[in-house]
């Protein structure tokens, strides 16, 4: 298969060998994925190396050629989302008390394992979304990543009918930026609450996808051959591009 790899601060386009799914797992043929700015942080290193040579990308959306031993429930041909959230322990007292997304030894698509910027990837079954056939897989990416985390925020800030809420930076829940001085009367009087969010959880994403679903949530893209995924992440790092950049596979 083809795929786009990081090695040395550059992306490379590699032929690899075609994974093979371990026993919980679903090998996907990927349509399209979604470019984050954490595929940024990994490329120019901002986050630090977890696997070597990684495939970036965890907004993919694709088609099921395969599973393990042990998966039941997804047919092949059938079309899933692969997201950020790749495992969690499912010991610890996070994972049990419902936040797995603060896991201490939770893994990453794109980071810790090798993501969507690829023909082909896998997934753990029970980490991968069941997406109707009939969805676009270009504007469905971005819901993956940005539109997860953005649903959690609006989640935890637990805005009453009819409120107003507030957001400070950008992003997908406005978490890039630093937060600035805070002055009591004017910003925190009356019992404003601030609230901070971290990843997401299986069932923050699963919320999210049935509510765009039901609302009719479109999308913003700009669709980039997978040929010139050098360039759409360079547009990202330079802020041209409006809307969300998606790779799209031949």
């Amino acid at each position: 298969m083809r795929a786009r790899q990081v090695h040395a601060g550059r992306l490379e386009l590699v032929e690899r060998p075609d994974p093979e799914p371990a026993a919980d797992e679903l090998l996907v043929r990927v349509l399209a994925c979604g470019v984050c700015r954490t595929d940024l942080h990994v490329l120019d290193g901002d986050l630090p190396s977890h696997r070597t040579d990684v495939t970036p990308g965890h907004e993919a959306v694709g088609v099921v050629v395969g599973a393990g031993v042990a998966v039941t429930g997804f047919p092949t041909g059938g079309r899933v989302g692969v997201a950020w959230l790749r495992r969690t322990c499912g010991r610890c007292d996070a994972c049990r008390s419902g936040r797995e997304n603060l896991c201490p030894q939770s893994e990453y698509t794109g980071w810790d394992a090798d993501g969507g910027y690829a023909e082909l990837v896998t997934v753990r079954a029970a980490y991968a979304y069941p997406r109707p056939d009939d969805l676009d897989p270009a504007t469905n990416a971005p819901l993956l990543c940005a539109g997860i985390i953005g649903f959690r925020a609006l989640r935890r800030a637990e805005v009453p009918a009819g409120g107003r809420l507030g957001l400070d930076g950008f992003g997908g829940s406005a978490q890039l930026s630093d937060v600035p001085p805070l002055d009591h009367q004017r910003h925190l009087f009356h019992e404003k609450q601030v609230r901070s969010v971290e990843v997401n959880t299986r069932e923050d994403g699963r919320e999210l996808l049935a509510t765009a679903a039901r609302i009719g949530l479109r999308v913003t893209t700009r669709p980039y051959a997978f040929a010139h995924a050098d360039r759409a992440l360079d547009d990202l790092r330079a802020d041209h591009v409006n809307g969300a950049a998606v790779l799209v596979l031949e």
